[in-house]
């Protein structure tokens, strides 16, 4: 099977988990050169806590506004940019695994730590890291810590130190 068509397999796969599981998906996004991503409603945030994240209280996690609460696909051997954000902080799950993680205070990047299904990564605002696919195909569920509330990150608070797609 090409990687294409397991892509789409497992996007279809994933998108009737969440609805099975109950969650609305605002968006999905299968474009990414490193995989994908599906975007949960806010108003689900607690729920999705509790689904993939051993119930922590979404009251707790929230610095300032909403979690963003998302599921990130990424491909074997893939690498999402080597990149920090200045508006929020992250916790990652592995839900399909192992996957590889590379984290630092510096531009200089780390070694690539794996970890294996169910396990956390929390992300500092400002800690560069870079999510890495290994032999098989890795789903995180991930949640944004919003550090600003006049002005909660998005998108394009993205810093780029490197990205293997020339973004």
């Amino acid at each position: 099977m090409s990687l294409d068509s397991t892509k789409q397999q497992l996007f279809q796969q994933t998108e009737q988990q969440l609805r099975a599981q109950g969650f609305a998906v605002e968006r999905q996004d299968q474009t990414r050169p490193w995989g994908g991503f599906f975007v949960i409603d806010e108003g689900q945030a607690q729920q999705f806590a509790d689904t993939y994240f051993d119930g922590l209280s979404v009251d707790e996690l929230r610095i300032s506004g909403k979690l963003s609460p998302k599921i990130l696909i990424v491909a074997p051997g893939q690498r999402l940019s080597w990149q920090y954000h200045h508006r929020r902080a992250e916790i990652w799950r592995v839900v399909q695994g192992p996957v590889g993680v590379v984290t630092s205070d510096t531009d200089a990047e780390g070694e690539l730590k794996t970890y294996q299904v169910g396990e956390q990564i929390t992300l500092r605002q400002g800690e560069r890291h870079r999510l890495v696919g290994l032999d098989g195909w890795g789903i995180l569920a991930e949640i944004w810590q919003h550090t600003d509330a006049a002005q909660p990150s998005d998108e394009d608070d993205i810093v780029r130190v490197q990205d293997d797609f020339g973004r």
